[in-house]
């Protein structure tokens, strides 16, 4: 009987408490309104790209398999954390095992990493789009894209696996209150009682080149495109290629602002109200985003989406 109340008081000692976002609301209950309404608005968005994407003939190029990719991330990273997040309100226990907890963190890792990569793939995909189109089938055929999305999942999973095992076997304090509604390094990183100084600069350095790699093939594709769309005789060419890059650098700006904040710029920048509305903003806000901008400018997706809402009602 001792050793099973022992058991329990070291598994109880062994989890963290996520102190979460509706600690710090005074409507914690509007709140978990709206983070359900995104959260549902995130989750069917992406699918019904992915299904779309998949089961459209005319979606099955380049373009629309790295957008299928990067809605697959938004879903599932969405997923592995507000539905933690909005039972813990619910059933008012806010506590995550240690596994459950380090399984949290690499995930999350490995999808926001594989993200950065995916978005950097797009950017080199409109390059070769618009400045070599002769090129085009065989520079970006479906071996290349595969490639791409295969690396770019590889080198996130490597850095999660890097990461998660380092985190969770640090030294801990007392207190094992994450003040964060998820499992993050940094957030995780902050309750260790050991010197963290080398740990921490190795993860800077890492987090640096896991963004200043995909930014420069970003920022080298965008360079070239421009000097190419500067030397575009036609307006309507101009206009078409500036509405096919608009909608990838609003998600590039929008996910990229977000990760420099965390990961880049110095403690003293950081408190805890900006990283949890920072946190909120590329884990719920990005993933509600993405799906919009990627559907409602784009032509061909509404049209897809169109002939399956055409076609659902005459199979009736």
């Amino acid at each position: 009987m001792e050793d099973i109340h022992w058991v329990d008081n070291h598994t109880a000692q062994s989890d963290f408490i996520l102190l979460g976002i509706f600690s710090h609301s005074k409507h914690p209950t509007l709140l978990g309104v709206v983070i359900f309404i995104a959260f549902l608005m995130a989750f069917v968005g992406n699918t019904v790209l992915i299904l779309l994407i998949h089961c459209d003939v005319r979606l099955h190029t380049p373009m629309y398999f790295f957008i299928s990719q990067l809605s697959l991330m938004d879903v599932t990273y969405i997923s592995v954390t507000v539905p933690k997040m909005l039972m813990d309100q619910v059933t008012g226990v806010n506590t995550i095992s240690a596994p459950g907890c380090g399984m949290q963190m690499f995930l999350y890792s490995t999808l926001a990493g594989s993200e950065f990569f995916i978005l950097a793939s797009m950017a080199y995909d409109l390059y070769v789009a618009i400045c070599l189109p002769l090129r085009y089938p065989v520079l970006m055929n479906h071996r290349v894209c595969i490639l791409l999305a295969l690396g770019g999942w590889f080198l996130a999973s490597v850095d999660g696996f890097i990461f998660t095992p380092i985190t969770m076997t640090v030294s801990f304090c007392r207190s094992r209150e994450v003040h964060h509604f998820f499992c993050e390094v940094p957030a995780v990183m902050k309750l260790s009682c050991s010197d963290t100084s080398m740990y921490q600069t190795l993860m800077y350095l890492c987090c640096v080149l896991m963004l200043l790699i995909p930014v420069t093939i970003i920022s080298g594709s965008y360079y070239f495109i421009l000097l190419t769309i500067h030397r575009m005789n036609s307006a309507e060419g101009r206009k078409k290629a500036f509405a096919t890059c608009s909608s990838h650098m609003t998600v590039v700006t929008l996910f990229y602002g977000a990760a420099f904040y965390t990961y880049v710029l110095p403690s003293s920048y950081h408190t805890l109200e900006k990283d949890m509305i920072v946190s909120i903003f590329y884990t719920i806000v990005t993933p509600v985003l993405n799906p919009l901008i990627y559907s409602l400018r784009n032509r061909d997706v509404m049209m897809a989406l169109k002939k399956v809402l055409n076609v659902r009602p005459a199979s009736l």
